[in-house]
């Protein structure tokens, strides 16, 4: 049987016990796990391997993926918080070039709820142009939104931290890897980056890439869904490189663990508020559990509903409970829920990807063991 290590609560063994499954039957090959229950963790445990032949350790890191989402989220809320950004003004109140092409309507909330009508870059883009901030954030700027914006939901799967993390620094002069660091992982000593510095490399439990995207033969080459992941296409592998690692993209290379994950959420668990650093107020969390858009979405065809910055329980997870939960995860099958009904925290990052898009056994058996453990 796989040796989980760190500590939990008794109340909550079954948790560690699905972890330790889920590593027995090959689900994972390394993982961690946080809880935090009113801000004081019930579960934090690692195991099996970052790598084979090396085990994942307590400070093991990996690329969560779009995990990272909920950190660019957090940085505009916080703004909004503060009073620097409207969520209901246009993207163009902050920054003008954007509202090219018939863009002028799409509104802040847009961006954070995947509803901008703006999805992916359009043809032809490369990787190494996520990589180039000036051009990547130009080309978003100059091109046609793909349907009307505020209308549908279309997941914005790699650009999601550009637009966001523009906005973000034409407000503070600060990129969105800088004003993280600076406002979030470090008043909350949070092991989190979107950017990583080198030094850090050796921490990292590199991902195995999961089956090809389950895309039904024959799409359209200009659906909506084909230009999302063919601009550009995702491929797992760009993560284990020097530029992906310390590059700022906040949709999808974030590096952290459970415990670093958590502890930056938990703001929106426990009332924007962690060990005495404050960072939302009670206003600015309503409005992430005020439904903003909801239906089938078009990049990921499932049924979803998102407040600002989050995801809303909808039938695609029924293992999520209904309230005022807010949460997301990454390809592969990270997860963050943050359930501010209970004041919890539930934090699973992984190495093994998983196919599909939206969760894995592994979450579904880990976030069931916590909510079972609570009654």
């Amino acid at each position: 049987m796989a040796v989980v290590q760190g500590n939990y609560d008794s109340k909550f063994a079954k948790v560690a016990e699905a972890a330790g499954e889920m590593l027995d039957n090959g689900e994972d090959l390394g993982s961690s796990v946080t809880v935090l229950l009113e801000g004081r963790p019930v579960v934090d445990i690692w195991g099996g391997f970052a790598e084979e032949g090396r085990p994942w350790e307590r400070d093991t890191i990996t690329n969560v993926w779009s995990t990272t989402k909920t950190m660019t989220a957090l940085c505009l809320l916080i703004l909004i918080d503060r009073g620097h950004v409207d969520p209901d003004a246009p993207v163009a109140t902050y920054w003008p070039e954007f509202a090219a092409n018939g863009k002028d309507g799409v509104l802040v909330w847009h961006l954070m709820s995947h509803a901008s009508g703006v999805s992916g870059w359009a043809q032809p883009v490369t990787m190494s142009d996520l990589y180039d901030w000036e051009k990547s954030t130009g080309m978003l700027a100059a091109q046609a939104p793909w349907w009307e914006p505020g209308t549908a939901m279309g997941y914005h799967a790699l650009n999601y931290g550009h637009l966001i993390g523009e906005v973000v620094r034409r407000v503070t002069g600060r990129s969105l890897g800088r004003f993280f660091a600076d406002e979030v992982a470090g008043p909350l000593g949070a092991d989190f980056h979107i950017g990583l510095p080198e030094s850090e490399f050796a921490r990292i439990a590199p991902v195995i890439p999961p089956p090809p995207l389950p895309l039904p033969e024959g799409t359209d080459p200009e659906s909506i869904v084909m230009k999302t992941f063919g601009g550009p296409p995702a491929q797992a592998e760009a993560s284990w490189t020097t530029p992906w690692r310390t590059a700022e993209i906040g949709a999808a290379n974030g590096h952290g663990n459970a415990r670093s994950v958590a502890r930056a959420q938990a703001v929106i668990a426990n009332g924007g508020e962690v060990d005495g650093v404050r960072l939302l107020s009670k206003d600015t969390l309503d409005l992430v559990f005020e439904e903003r858009i909801a239906g089938i979405d078009q990049v990921l065809g499932v049924d979803l509903r998102f407040g600002l910055g989050y995801c809303l329980q909808a039938d695609a997870q029924p293992y999520i409970p209904t309230g005022r939960v807010g949460f997301w995860g990454g390809w592969g099958g990270s997860a963050i829920i943050n359930d501010a009904d209970r004041n919890l925290t539930i934090s699973y990052m992984m190495n093994k990807m998983s196919g599909g898009l939206v969760g894995s056994r592994a979450t579904e058996a880990i976030v069931t063991a916590v909510y079972a453990a609570l009654g």
